[in-house]
C-alpha cells in the first residue's frame, strides 16, 4: 500500500523545529505500530522531539494516536465512580498497595493497572507477587467483577491498551530518549486515558530517585499530563512529591508489602501514611466523594479488610508469611552525628543489585531481597549504629550493593531542616 506521508519528511520537519500536523502525527504512530516506519526512523524522530519539544496540540494528538492504536476500557457499567493514581516511580514507593483498598472503603472503584520494575525503581506487580498465590493477570471480566465486588484491583495492564506505547517505550529505553517530557507524558497518559477511569491523580516524583531531578522539570511534566487528561475529559490532578530520600523504611518486594500492611493496620512510617492519606483525599475529591475522614479508615481496620479481600480475590493468601531473604548484612554509621543525606537513587540501585529489581524485562527478581532503612535524614546516630540492613539470597551481591551506597549516606554535625513530602499541586 502507498503511504500518506514519507517518514523522512516528518523527521526533517521536527529536526528543523517545525510543528507536525495532526495528520502527520496520526500517520507516523499508526505506520510505526504496523511496521511501515522503521525503528531507526522512529529513533530519529524521538530524538528530534527530545531536542525540540512539542506544542500542547502536538502532544494531545500524539497521545490520541497512541490510544487509537489499541482498545479502550469502559467502566460505565459499574455501580460506583472510578478513580486511579499513577506514580512516575521512585524508591520505596509502595503507596499503591495501601492506597487502592483505602479509597475503595468509600465506595469508589480503583482499577490500578500496574507494571513491573525496571532498573532502580520497583514495580508494583513484583511487590505483590511476593504474596503467596497472588496472580497479576486478570481477564477484563474478572477485573470488572472484582471492582464491583471488592472495589479495588491491582493487576497487569492488558496488551490491548495503547500497543504503540509498548513499542515506543522499549525504543526510548535503548536510544537515550526516555527523558523527553512529551514522550513521558504521552506514554503515561495514553495508557491512563485508554484505561477509561473517570478521575486520575498523578504523583509526580522529584529528586535523585525520580525521573525528574528538579522541580521545574517536574512541574512541566505535571502540567503537560494534567492538560492531556483534561483535554480528554478525565478529571486530572497532579501532586509533586519528594523523592530525594526513599519513601518509608524499605525498598524491595516482600519488605515493601510488609510495610504496606503495617500502614493498613494503622501503623507504618509517617511519610508513607502522610502520602497515602493525601493521595486518597485527592482521589476521592476528584471522584466527587471529598470530605471523608481517610485516616480513620486506616486506624479502624476498614482499609485492611478491603486489602485482604482484594488479595484473596486474586488467589493470594493475605495471612501467609511473606518470603524472607536467606542472607543479611548491616551498613553502620561511620561516626557520631546526624544523618543529613540518604540518597534515594543510591538505595534504589543497592536494592536492585541485591536482586529486588531487574536489568532486562525477562530477568527474575528475588521476593525477599532489598534494603531495610533504620534511620532517616534528621535522625541522630552513634558510630556503629545500624543505618541499613541489606537482604539477599545471594551473598556475593553484597559487595556491589555497598558500592552503590558509596557517597549516598552522609552524616553531619547538625540535623538538616525538615522538609515536606508534598512540594506542589497542579490542577
Amino acid at each position: 500500500m502507498s503511504e500518506a506521508f514519507d517518514a523522512v519528511d516528518v523527521i526533517i520537519a521536527k529536526r528543523d523545529k517545525k510543528e507536525l500536523s495532526d495528520e502527520q502525527i496520526r500517520w507516523v504512530i499508526d505506520a510505526y505500530t504496523r511496521g511501515a516506519v522503521a525503528e531507526e526512523q522512529m529513533s530519529a524522530l524521538n530524538m528530534a522531539v527530545l531536542l525540540n519539544g512539542m506544542t500542547r496540540r502536538e502532544i494531545a494528538t500524539w497521545t490520541g494516536a497512541m490510544i487509537a492504536s489499541g482498545e479502550r476500557m469502559d467502566f460505565s457499567s459499574l455501580s460506583r465512580p472510578t478513580t486511579d493514581k499513577h506514580s512516575t516511580g521512585g524508591v520505596g514507593d509502595k503507596v499503591t498497595l495501601p492506597l487502592a483498598p483505602l479509597v475503595a472503603v468509600f465506595g469508589v472503584a480503583v482499577p490500578q493497572l500496574s507494571g513491573r520494575g525496571l532498573g532502580h525503581t520497583g514495580g508494583t506487580l513484583d511487590k505483590l507477587e511476593s504474596v503467596p498465590g497472588w496472580q497479576a493477570a486478570l481477564s477484563n471480566e474478572e477485573m470488572m467483577a472484582q471492582l464491583e465486588d471488592v472495589g479495588a484491583v491491582i493487576c497487569a495492564a492488558g496488551s490491548g491498551l495503547a500497543p504503540a506505547d509498548k513499542k515506543l517505550y522499549a525504543l526510548r529505553d535503548v536510544t537515550g530518549t526516555v527523558e523527553a517530557i512529551p514522550l513521558i507524558a504521552s506514554s503515561i497518559m495514553s495508557k491512563k486515558i485508554a484505561e477509561g477511569t473517570g478521575a486520575l491523580v498523578l504523583d509526580v516524583k522529584v529528586g535523585s530517585g525520580a525521573f525528574m531531578k528538579n522541580l521545574d522539570d517536574a512541574r512541566e511534566l505535571a502540567r503537560t499530563m494534567v492538560d492531556l487528561g483534561t483535554d480528554a475529559g478525565v478529571k486530572t490532578v497532579a501532586v509533586l512529591t519528594d523523592m530525594a530520600t526513599p519513601l518509608g523504611l524499605t525498598a524491595g518486594n516482600a519488605l515493601e508489602v510488609r510495610e504496606s500492611v503495617e500502614v493498613l493496620a494503622g501503623g507504618g512510617p509517617a511519610d508513607v501514611v502522610e502520602l497515602t492519606v493525601k493521595l486518597a483525599e485527592e482521589m476521592l475529591e476528584a471522584a466527587g466523594r471529598g470530605g471523608e475522614d481517610v485516616r480513620a479508615a486506616l486506624q479502624d481496620g476498614r482499609a485492611l479488610d478491603v486489602w485482604k479481600r482484594m488479595i484473596r480475590a486474586q488467589g493470594g493468601d493475605p495471612d501467609a508469611p511473606l518470603p524472607v531473604a536467606k542472607e543479611r548484612e548491616q551498613v553502620v554509621a561511620e561516626r557520631d552525628g546526624f544523618l543529613t543525606t540518604m540518597d534515594a537513587y543510591a538505595v534504589g540501585v543497592a536494592a536492585w543489585r541485591l536482586g529486588a529489581g531487574r536489568a532486562r524485562k525477562e530477568d527474575p527478581v528475588q521476593a525477599g531481597a532489598g534494603v531495610e532503612i533504620h534511620c532517616k535524614p534528621g535522625d541522630q546516630v552513634r558510630k556503629g549504629d545500624p543505618v541499613l540492613t541489606l537482604h539477599t539470597d545471594t551473598p556475593e551481591r553484597f559487595g556491589r550493593a555497598k558500592e552503590a551506597l558509596s557517597g549516598g549516606i552522609e552524616i553531619g554535625d547538625a540535623a538538616p531542616e525538615k522538609t515536606s513530602i508534598v512540594l506542589d499541586r497542579i490542577d
